[in-house]
């Protein structure tokens, strides 16, 4: 570690992270960043996207559990990435620009200032690579679905989905990948490998992030620990510096938790002494969840593939919604890590189809179970537990419509038998129970440290980023997010990096 304080400490080298120290490099200021894992650079188990599926449970997991779920899957293990560039790093790359009315729905809740025109130009600044998945890595399968999905829906085909907004259609993905090469364009690939070796800039990997150091409501530094040495020391920030606290949805609210940032209350029922009582730390836990519809194949599901999801659908049920309210991955693979587990068969040749709930109503929270950092969190995500029913509406809906799909050809020649639900579960309730028992994650939490309007007592940050109660401390990452984008975030988590580099810059 350099001798000398840093102008900006960026906990977390992931999706939003990378890129606000990359920019603040650029300006020459002197960053230090805390990465809890390890670099990527040249280890192909990340940069190659197709073998993202091999992280998940793996050494470079965080791997999540779910408390108790009354209403939905308490099975459910979330992968947070422990490696440079963080879950871009790990996850499909499926690079989705947010919707207008995402950003839009910000706005109407207390987030002045994030309107779609404001987030226009962080978008097309982004220096990461997307693209539709490339025409050489088109396949029959993804042929045959996206044809069935415009015959017996009536949606449109979609060349692009990033070209313009769009309320439904069926169509290849734009990923974050180069077509040549197999590597994915993560914000360590696109914003960090080319100054690792500036001299304004500090990697400090495998190092976790314990506490924020604090003194008379000022930020002084964050206090970490080696995990090669287990030993601890504090990164000093500069006065007047920033710490940007990038570290994602669950370790985000965490380390603001452990530091006695949080709701009152509950610090001192853990031993915390309380720093800052801030309610909303950990409250506004969201998620995309999603059902599967899961059939043998017909024959050997061909290659070649980017990341085994390469196609999708949205769908439209509600004619007055402006954006689809139900979205669809294909899977070309038997995913079947919760059917499994009800007694479901594994068919050697599988696919599926993943309807998820675009803008979910049920919210949840996270807590810690301890004041120690070296004890996971509690995450409730109060699956389907909305108190109309939408969300589990949703995803029966979104069994019936991935059916009608798979009785149109050519995709219905792809498919031998249906396995899960089965083609005996045909009523609401029946299906309900299905996804109720079975539903997964699109691994996209989010929301538990919101910003707000000054009289929001659960805003945890303010629209500039700026967290409540302590000087010199900003979050930038998924855990800001006041409502779920439509469309998977992590676009999204780019462009509040973007931002959150120039609001630290006074731009």
């Amino acid at each position: 570690m350099r001798q000398h304080d840093y102008d900006v400490i960026v906990v977390g080298g992931g999706t939003a992270g990378a890129v606000v120290a990359r920019r603040l490099v650029d300006d020459e200021r002197r960053v230090c960043v805390i990465e809890a894992g390890p670099s990527d650079v040249g280890d192909q188990r990340v940069l190659q996207l197709s073998r993202w599926l091999d992280l998940l449970g793996g050494e470079l997991d965080f791997d999540y559990g779910t408390v108790e779920q009354p209403h939905g899957n308490s099975h459910i293990r979330h992968a947070r990435a422990r490696v440079l560039g963080g879950c871009s790093s790990h996850n499909t790359m499926i690079s989705l620009r947010p919707m207008p009315g995402d950003f839009d729905a910000w706005v109407a809740a207390g987030a002045k200032g994030w309107s779609p025109a404001d987030m226009q130009p962080y978008g097309e600044r982004l220096l990461n690579r997307f693209q539709p998945v490339d025409d050489v890595h088109h396949n029959p399968l993804c042929d045959a679905f996206v044809s069935s999905c415009g015959t017996a829906l009536g949606v449109p085909l979609v060349t692009d989905f990033n070209a313009a907004p769009f309320v439904e259609g069926a169509g290849y993905l734009p990923v974050g990948y180069d077509p040549a090469s197999g590597v994915r364009s993560s914000s360590s690939v696109s914003y960090l490998h080319g100054v690792l070796d500036r001299d304004n800039l500090t990697m400090l990997l495998e190092t976790r992030a314990v506490r924020l150091e604090t003194d008379e409501g000022r930020t002084t530094g964050v206090r970490v620990r080696s995990s090669t040495t287990g030993g601890e020391y504090t990164v000093p920030l500069a006065p007047g510096g920033t710490v940007v606290l990038a570290a994602g949805a669950v370790d985000t609210p965490r380390l603001l938790l452990l530091s006695g940032i949080g709701p009152a209350g509950e610090l001192d029922g853990l031993g915390i002494e309380p720093v800052v009582d801030l309610p909303g730390v950990g409250e506004n836990l969201l998620d995309h969840p999603e059902a599967l519809v899961l059939w043998e194949a017909s024959r050997p599901v061909p290659e070649p593939s980017v990341m085994q999801s390469d196609a999708g659908l949205f769908v439209r049920r509600d004619t007055e919604e402006t954006a689809p309210d139900l979205m669809f991955h294909l899977y070309m693979i038997p995913f079947t890590v919760n059917t499994e587990r009800l007694g479901y068969p594994v068919p050697e040749h599988g696919f599926g189809m993943t309807p998820n709930i675009p803008r979910p109503r049920s919210v949840g929270r996270l807590s810690l179970t301890s004041a120690s950092p070296d004890d996971k969190p509690a995450l409730d995500f109060r699956y389907l537990s909305d108190p109309g029913g939408y969300d589990a509406r949703t995803l029966v809906d979104g069994v019936r419509i991935a059916r009608e799909v798979a009785a149109t050809a050519p995709f219905r020649d792809w498919i031998a038998r249906e396995i899960a639900p089965g083609p005996d579960v045909v009523d609401d309730a029946d299906l309900e129970q299905f996804v109720r028992r079975s539903h997964h994650t699109v691994y996209h939490p989010a929301g538990t440290c919101r910003m707000g309007a000054d009289d929001d007592r659960l805003a945890v940050v303010t629209p500039d980023l700026r967290l409540r109660g302590v000087d010199g401390v900003m979050v930038a990452d998924a855990s800001i997010f006041p409502t779920m984008p439509t469309v998977n975030p992590m676009i999204a988590v780019f462009m509040i990096g973007e931002r959150a580099a120039d609001l630290v810059k006074g731009v």
